[in-house]
């Protein structure tokens, strides 16, 4: 079990009830001093069985992040099968990134990726809370911070004149998500959550600057 199987365990035990399964008998040893409220199993992954008798049927979620993309892959899938809702891969092979979201695993976890979107936050201008690349798809989808006295305050959305190929899609105001119409206004606060192609990221940062 890697590293961040142990970490994903101690975030999650503190609101969910969790069940690590670890193949190594003496790491599954160690790993049951380490969390409080986890369940600990000694079983492979890939054994569909085993993990059925856990009760895989009944469970909400399905995490996969050993060190071998295929593993987390196939894991996965079997938990889909097994009616499971979601399901997250840990796949650092770029060449399954597409076939993971074609085969229907809903949320893969990428070093590269997460590192690019860090890096992006910083090269990015406006008050940036998120970013994310997508994938085989030349766009971005970023979330801005919307600042006082901005170009985005100015006017409803329909009289921006915000690129073609660019959507606010969202906005989270005082806790509460919605999506924006065309005479909706932003205002200072704001969390903007922007779909736009990579081409026209640098006319949308005028609107936040």
């Amino acid at each position: 079990m890697q590293h961040i199987g142990i970490i994903t365990a101690q975030l999650l035990e503190k609101d969910y009830n969790v069940t690590l399964v670890e193949r190594d008998k003496v790491k599954c040893e160690k790993i049951a001093g380490k969390l409080k409220n986890t369940l600990v199993v000694n079983l492979d992954a890939r054994d569909v069985s085993s993990l059925e008798n856990e009760g895989l049927n009944d469970m909400d979620a399905f995490i996969s992040v050993t060190g071998d993309s295929e593993t987390n892959i196939m894991s996965c899938l079997v938990a889909k099968s097994h009616g499971v809702r979601k399901t997250i891969a840990r796949v650092e092979n770029m060449d399954y990134i597409h076939l993971s979201q074609a085969i229907g695993i809903d949320t893969l976890i990428n070093k590269k990726v997460i590192a690019a979107s860090n890096i992006f936050k910083y090269v990015r201008k406006g008050n940036i809370d998120a970013i994310a690349s997508l994938h085989g798809v030349d766009a971005e989808v970023i979330e801005y911070i919307v600042k006082p006295g901005t170009k985005i305050t100015k006017k409803p959305i329909k009289k921006l004149n915000f690129p073609q190929n660019a959507n606010i899609a969202g906005v989270i105001r005082n806790g509460e998500g919605f999506i924006p119409f065309g005479d909706f206004t932003l205002e200072a606060g704001d969390k903007a959550v922007v779909f736009s192609a990579t081409e026209s990221i640098s006319k949308i940062e005028h609107f936040f600057l």
